[in-house]
């Protein structure tokens, strides 16, 4: 994890909710430490405050829509949308300061997302390019989001070891083979690539229900990781053969991502919110059935190793541990994130 777990990159988006979770009625949820109350304007706009009243602190999640305007559950002291209080009841006037924090708040690609640092900072070139989640070309399956009890980095480091497959879902999207081929890392200024070519072997259990290949396979694993959170697993499988490394399509073909953007939540919890694009079985409902349950229950098997692993370093902070070649990819992730963090912690003092 970061040097101090305890500290996050500000000046990012997020993923803050899905955006069937964002409606009218006020909406709580925990980022990075800071408690949000998110709601939709009455023409649909997503909003994003402080969930903190400014008189008694009472969550404004407690309160009630007025309008645009969110009211306070306790004395009725009501905000506009940029977190400005517009009414006191019982008085005219409005004390000087009377507001909470509001946040810039984007919805694309069926999320909403929320940046947590200066809001004349926000950039929306910095949001991950997943453009295939609004691509006809594409299905998009949008599982729940999983709360997890570990650190958000524990989600990347899992992201970024694809070596787990082998053991930790060998019942489904792992094979033995896996281990066989080496892992390469590629450094960009922000991103990371992970690639893993495994060649003429058969297609791990979930591949083959979904291909029904006769013989074996060309698979590949590419993840590519943009700080703080983000990645994206470019997975599937080809006829052997065919020239799937070459880039060559042809024959039998298995193609798939899985977005991955784990909200930290606080330093030791996490929102993990997930989805699967897919290449192939567009309008299959058996097909979606096995990416909203199948694949998303792969997901789960995960959860039970990340929260084991959180447990185990609460116990004993700092235990020693060692590092083996496949941890190459996810130590560069780390130390990229580290050094933006620091960055913007250096620009921050500077600036005060």
């Amino acid at each position: 994890m970061c040097k101090n777990p305890t500290m996050f990159l500000r000046n990012s988006w997020y993923v803050a909710a899905w955006d069937r979770e964002v409606v009218r009625k006020p909406f709580a949820r925990t980022l990075l430490g800071e408690p949000i109350v998110l709601y939709r304007k009455e023409d649909g706009t997503p909003v994003a405050l402080e969930d903190r009243c400014c008189h008694r602190h009472l969550p404004l999640s407690m309160g009630a829509l007025v309008g645009d305007d969110l009211r306070c559950g306790y004395h009725g002291l009501r905000y506009d949308a940029s977190g400005a209080c517009v009414e006191v009841p019982g008085q005219p006037r409005i004390p000087p300061g009377a507001r909470v924090r509001s946040y810039p708040v984007i919805e694309k690609w069926n999320w909403i997302w929320i940046w947590m640092g200066a809001p004349s900072r926000a950039d929306t070139s910095l949001m991950p390019d997943w453009r295939w989640c609004g691509d006809p070309q594409w299905a998009f399956t949008r599982p729940d989001m999983i709360p997890l009890k570990c650190h958000y980095q524990l989600v990347a480091d899992n992201v970024l070891d694809v070596t787990h497959l082998a053991y930790v879902h060998a019942s489904s999207i792992g094979t033995a083979a896996i281990t066989e081929f080496p892992v390469k890392t590629e450094r960009e200024e922000r991103k990371v690539r992970l690639t893993r070519w495994i060649v003429d072997r058969p297609a791990p259990p979930m591949y083959q229900a979904a291909g029904r290949f006769t013989g074996n396979v060309d698979r590949w694993q590419i993840v590519e990781h943009v700080p703080p959170c983000f990645s994206v697993n470019f997975a599937g499988c080809q006829d052997t053969g065919t020239g799937a490394p070459q880039g060559k399509r042809a024959g039998k073909r298995i193609d798939l991502m899985a977005l991955s953007a784990p909200t930290p939540e606080t330093e030791k919890t996490t929102h993990y919110f997930f989805g699967f694009v897919r290449g192939f079985g567009l309008e299959d409902a058996a097909m979606e059935k096995v990416f909203a349950e199948d694949m998303v229950k792969v997901f789960h098997e995960d959860v039970a190793i990340l929260e084991a692993q959180q447990r185990n370093m609460d116990l004993k902070p700092g235990a020693p541990g060692v590092s083996i070649a496949v941890d190459a990819t996810p130590i560069a992730a780390r130390r990229m994130l580290d050094a933006m963090i620091a960055a913007e912690n250096e620009a921050a003092v500077s600036l005060a």
